[in-house]
């Protein structure tokens, strides 16, 4: 399952319930888009804001929703019994895989990080992806700590934040963890802006915000690339740069759920206090760039 599309939905919400009917909805149009697989409750399906039992019925509306398609969750928590806790809840409501950042209010050292995906993958029976995410962790991994854990059991993929932006730097990054980690375990990229780039320099699979929503768009981005169209997947991307930018300076959350909101996907508000929503003047100057890519996902 750790290849092309891995699309990411929202998980709607306000301060008082989880939108069950939406989320289900934005789960009908990835598996209408015959997306590779999909991410629920990763940092866009707001994992971090919601209890054990709300993560475990996202997982199960998830689960029930896909056809088939395979999901994976995050297990991501601050405490190692916590994230063992969401490890057993998400086999037991049927995940295909389980996603997992090294999360904590203090810092981590490296052993301490090496020790925790010891431990979960000790306990497993479905495959991990390693989510190397330092913006929202604070923890950078060096490439031989990947190698490390991706020797551990049920490892099977990494999730990089992202790679150089020139084509043959980026190259290299991908060349260099590859030399580091089993053939088994696939390298993705996640950071749309990085999307296309990151791919046609040797990742496997794009683990997509925008996919979430855009699922056409982004798997047909992800397939151009995977199929040796390079020059095309990169001006797909081009086009999509408006929302890159607005992903840059206001994070991708909270433009995906304007997105969502706006093309009436999601009722409003959508996100969990303390984030705020987008302010109107950019929520208007969003409508304007949405109506380009609706039409590319419509065509």
């Amino acid at each position: 399952m750790f290849q092309g599309l891995s699309a990411f939905p929202l998980t709607p919400m306000n301060e008082i319930r989880i939108n069950e009917n939406e989320f289900v909805k934005l789960i009908q149009r990835l598996v209408a888009a015959s997306v590779n697989s999909i991410g629920v409750l990763g940092s866009t399906g707001n994992y971090a804001y919601l209890s054990q039992a709300e993560r475990f019925r996202v997982l199960q509306l998830a689960v029930g929703s896909a056809e088939g398609i395979p999901v994976m969750t995050s297990i991501s928590a601050f405490r190692t019994i916590d994230v063992l806790r969401l490890a057993e809840d998400a086999q037991r409501a049927g995940a295909s895989a389980v996603l997992l950042a090294p999360i904590s209010y203090q810092a981590l050292t490296n052993e301490e990080v090496y020790s925790l995906y010891h431990q979960v993958t000790s306990s497993l029976s479905i495959p991990l992806c390693v989510y190397d995410n330092p913006g929202t962790t604070h923890f950078h991994f060096s490439d031989e700590l990947h190698g490390q854990i991706a020797e551990l059991p049920y490892v099977r993929s990494i999730k990089i934040p992202g790679v150089p932006s020139e084509p043959e730097t980026a190259k290299a990054r991908i060349s260099n963890l590859r030399e580091l980690i089993p053939s088994h375990v696939t390298i993705g990229v996640s950071g749309d802006p990085f999307a296309a780039t990151g791919l046609n320099a040797g990742c496997e699979v794009w683990y997509s915000v925008l996919g979430g929503l855009f699922p056409k768009t982004c798997l047909r981005m992800a397939q151009l690339a995977l199929n040796g169209y390079a020059d095309e997947a990169d001006l797909l991307s081009e086009q999509l740069e408006p929302i890159w930018s607005l992903f840059r300076q206001y994070g991708s959350l909270r433009v995906v759920s304007a997105v969502a909101e706006i093309n009436g996907l999601i009722s409003s508000p959508s996100l969990p206090l303390p984030l705020h929503p987008l302010n109107q003047s950019v929520r208007e100057h969003l409508k304007s760039i949405l109506i380009r890519i609706n039409s590319i996902e419509g065509s």
